[in-house]
């Protein structure tokens, strides 16, 4: 039963109602209805999450996700850890949750990636990092490729948060399973052409204003294009490293 999860699942479906969110969930039918499963989530929001856990809750399914381990200094978030399975990282020695992550999926589970690592400020794809096709090959399950639209007009990098009743809609659309063939490398690739795809027609049938912050440059919109975004991702590092010296 996992009573923390959910009771987790039932405050996160009463706050997108409290939103007046609406969410379209596409391509259920590729979750598959047990065993293990890679769920690759592109990411442009700081709750990407959200909307992909209700998908895969309207098919009883729950996933594992992989956080990133400073998430633990708070105290309810570690609390919240502990209680739901989810896969703290260490960034600088990940070797830990990725065993983890394996024995997760081999136990049938599904294991919750963001192939990315981090948010796009450009709100289409960066670079993969090969995480999510080695766990898939080692552990011999399918990734599913999982686009998430809209949560980024909420909450994302250098924008205020929308959390009021603001009635934006999501779109979560799962493609087809990757099978676990091939080099990582290869699955990699397939993955990104299969979910650069995806997000691509999501964003084609969901309403993009010209000129607003939220809209990729591609499509007209103020994001920034993906060379200024991969500047101001370097400018972030550099001053969290600075503040990282002068804190030692």
């Amino acid at each position: 039963m996992e009573p923390v999860f959910r009771t987790l699942e039932v405050v996160a479906a009463l706050a997108v109602r409290a939103a007046g969110t609406k969410i379209s969930f596409e391509g259920l039918e590729n979750l598959p209805a047990r065993g293990g499963a890679v769920i690759a989530i592109n990411h442009t929001s700081y709750i990407d999450f959200l909307p992909a856990a209700l998908g895969t809750r309207a098919r009883k399914r729950r996933i594992r996700f992989m956080i990133k381990a400073e998430m633990q200094d708070i105290r309810i978030v570690n609390f919240l850890i502990k209680h739901t399975k989810t896969i703290p990282v260490n960034r600088r020695a990940g070797a830990q949750a990725y065993a983890e992550a394996v024995r997760a999926l081999k136990a049938g589970e599904f294991v919750g990636v963001y192939p990315e690592a981090t948010i796009s400020r450009a709100f289409v794809l960066k670079d993969f990092k090969s995480g999510a096709a080695r766990m898939a090959l080692e552990a011999q399950v399918p990734i599913i490729p999982c686009i998430v639209w809209g949560a980024h007009r909420v909450w994302t990098k250098d924008h205020p948060k929308q959390l009021r009743r603001n009635k934006i809609p999501f779109t979560v659309r799962f493609g087809p399973p990757l099978p676990p063939r091939g080099t990582a490398v290869e699955l990699e690739a397939e993955l990104r052409d299969k979910m650069g795809t995806i997000l691509h027609d999501v964003q084609l049938a969901y309403p993009h204003p010209p000129g607003v912050y939220w809209v990729p440059e591609v499509l007209g919109g103020a994001a920034p294009s993906p060379d200024e975004a991969k500047r101001l991702d370097e400018a972030e590092l550099a001053e969290r490293a600075r503040r990282a010296k002068e804190h030692h």
